[in-house]
């Protein structure tokens, strides 16, 4: 090898060796502070994929479980009205008893009847005031002016994009509008239920629209309803602003809507919760009864009894929905946690690798120094051959 004082080979290999332990201790430095070893798409575009598709998945079931757990609440509210239902049916039986009785004056009978009436009231008061979340439980078929749907062209997720600002009022001073700063369904929906003071509620629906709800309790009338006031709000790639429909129709049933983030992991579990008084207690009829004489006591207690059946049935109908809700709760857990393990393997940083890298990369950098010093003290020597 030739002696030269034009380039010094070796200084050059050293300060490459150098730069690339450099390199590395860096990104290891990174991963240990970070937690992750997926920092950027150039540490492993794949993986990185992957790892944000599990994460929205893991979104999804999350909200979804939560959605289920609401679920749950909003059935046993039915649940334990139904229950007060009964033990009102139940006194109404032992009246009705009372009543055909042919030792009881008719005096008595209008007495009973009284009482009788009041506990029909009182089915008619529990139908209509049992509220969940601001919103009639039993309430099938009516205008609900507490709750507004805001659609866009096409079903929206809690990724799709949002620009302009969702504008609402209700009742004689309520309103709302969202941040500017809003990118994503899933921003909007954090914003309403953040920063309305509980007074609204946002969720998306089974068809993936917007669903505000107001639970102050002054949105009761169509002059009082929730609506839109002045909304710019555009959804995805929409070219207007999106749909406010207030005062929509109740569904006949409670839908509680799952999903993982995809099309085909996305389902509806229903559950029967049609419009409750006296006069329809799951099909059956009170409103004709009276217990103003013996007859017609006999007769009120063939239809009380049907009625104890039916709100039963109901009961159970409502008891199934909870075990159908109460098992896709735990399916979702046992997802999000197998998700979550997965996503875990992928993105995360062996902290006991990255360790031993950061040593084994700290003695290089120091061994890549002074190699460097020991070429350039050679490249020195060289002076001396001209002395």
């Amino acid at each position: 090898m030739s002696l030269s004082v034009l380039n010094n080979v070796s200084s050059l290999s050293a300060q490459n060796q150098l730069s690339m332990t450099n390199a590395s201790l860096q990104k290891t430095l990174y991963r240990l502070s970070s937690g992750s070893k997926l920092n950027s798409g150039a540490d492993d575009a794949a993986g990185l994929s992957i790892a944000n598709g599990l994460a929205a998945n893991i979104t999804a079931l999350t909200q979804s479980a939560s959605n289920a757990t609401n679920g749950v609440g909003k059935l046993q509210v039915a649940d334990g009205a139904l229950s007060q239902i009964t033990s009102l049916l139940n006194r109404a039986v032992t009246l009705a008893t009372e009543s055909a009785n042919g030792t009881v004056t008719d005096s008595q009978r209008t007495a009973l009847n009284t009482e009788f009436t009041s506990i029909k009231n009182e089915i008619n008061n529990i139908g209509s005031q049992t509220t969940y979340n601001g919103s009639a439980v039993f309430a099938g078929g009516s205008a609900n002016y507490t709750q507004a749907t805001v659609a866009g062209s096409v079903a929206s997720g809690l990724a799709t994009t949002v620009s302009g600002q969702l504008k609402l009022k209700w009742g004689a001073t309520g309103t709302f509008t969202s941040s500017a700063s809003d990118a994503t369904v899933g921003d909007l929906i954090n914003d309403v239920n953040t920063n309305s003071n509980g007074t609204l509620t946002a969720s998306l629906d089974k068809d993936g629209n917007l669903l505000i709800a107001a639970t102050d309790g002054t949105a009761t009338t169509a002059a009082t309803q929730l609506a839109d006031n002045t909304s710019t709000l555009k959804l995805g790639a929409d070219a207007a602003a999106a749909t406010v429909t207030s005062a929509p129709t109740n569904s006949s049933s409670f839908d509680v809507f799952l999903s993982d983030g995809t099309g085909t992991g996305s389902g509806t579990i229903s559950v029967k919760l049609n419009a409750l008084s006296a006069s329809n207690l799951n099909g059956v009829s009170l409103s004709s009864n009276d217990l103003t004489s013996a007859a017609d006591a006999q007769a009120a207690l063939t239809t009380i009894n049907t009625a104890i059946a039916q709100v039963a049935a109901l009961r159970g109908n409502i008891g199934a929905g909870i075990n159908q809700l109460t098992a896709a709760t735990n399916v979702e857990n046992n997802q999000i946690q197998n998700l979550t393990s997965a996503q875990d393997n992928i993105s995360s940083a062996d902290i006991s690798t990255e360790v031993s890298n950061m040593t084994k990369y700290n003695v290089l950098t120091q061994t890549g120094i002074s190699a460097l010093s020991q070429s350039n003290q050679m490249q020195q020597a060289l002076l001396k051959l001209l002395q």
